[in-house]
């Protein structure tokens, strides 16, 4: 496995690869949900990239950059342990050095449920992302299914740059109760860890009642947030029900869907969500 640091030996080495090349970008403190990005992408390309850089041009002013969990030494050992191929590990002065100015914006999808929350962060992610797929040109690129507004952005910026590369998405990877795995759940406490599972709860239950025939997206939105306001540690940012490629809220679930939420428990903001119908019902 080779470790490299800077964007003029990635891109020697991607010019040397032959094959399909996979990419599997990350923020590191690697888990179970990261690796079975790894597994997909060994299974399906010749060769795997996975990329560990903390983006500072996502976080807020007031979100967890200085105390982003980060263990690089750990992160490798799992990944040679995947025998993944190429670990890229830039530093944020190589991926943003004196005197950057330029960002990429995908407008629209950007404004609504993460982004309304979080105004700068689709902008940091798609130009992170954009840089990467310039960067490393994998001919597919793996994404968990649990930021599921983060993969139609990622989507939209590969169709609209033409940037070549197929995305996939990765069903997200659950504790036994539920809960989606995220780096940000070693925040949690033994009490805060035990209210976390609200949200995946919330949406098995949509998902329940959408299989049994419910297609009025408001009484979705009405059960998730029944079920959020019921927990006493659960402060809720927002539920939604919207159309799966232009996340606009659906008064009427009668084409693919993402049901999704947001969750402050303690000081760790979590998101979950599931779809209905459409790709994640045909795999």
């Amino acid at each position: 496995m080779e470790l490299l640091t800077t964007v003029a030996d990635m891109v020697k080495a991607r010019n040397a690869a032959s094959g399909l090349l996979g990419l599997v970008p990350t923020m590191g403190y690697l888990h179970a949900g990261h690796l079975a990005l790894v597994k997909r992408a060994s299974e399906e390309t010749t060769a795997v990239v996975v990329s560990i850089f903390v983006n500072p041009t996502q976080f807020g002013p007031t979100e967890d950059l200085a105390t982003y969990p980060r263990d690089m030494e750990h992160d490798l050992a799992l990944l040679e342990q995947e025998s993944v191929d190429i670990v890229f590990a830039p530093s944020v002065e190589e991926m943003y050095p004196a005197g950057y100015s330029t960002y990429v914006d995908v407008e629209g999808i950007t404004s609504r449920l993460e982004g309304k929350q979080r105004p700068e962060h689709f902008r940091g992610v798609a130009t992170v992302v954009a840089k990467l797929f310039t960067i490393v040109r994998p001919d597919c690129s793996y994404f968990g299914q649990k930021d599921g507004q983060q993969l139609v952005v990622v989507r939209r910026l590969a169709r609209d740059l033409n940037l070549c590369t197929e995305v996939v998405a990765v069903p997200t990877v659950r504790e036994p109760d539920g809960l989606a795995l995220s780096s940000r759940n070693a925040y949690l406490s033994k009490r805060e860890r035990e209210a976390a599972p609200v949200l995946s709860r919330a949406l098995r239950r949509v998902e329940e009642l959408w299989r049994g025939g419910e297609r009025d997206g408001e009484a979705l939105r009405r059960e998730m947030l029944g079920m959020v306001q019921a927990e006493p540690l659960a402060e809720l940012d927002y539920v939604s029900v919207a159309d799966v490629a232009t996340l606009e809220e659906l008064s009427a679930v009668d084409r693919p869907a993402m049901a999704s939420l947001a969750v402050r428990i303690g000081r760790v903001r979590l998101i979950d969500n599931v779809q209905l119908g459409g790709e994640e019902e045909m795999s």
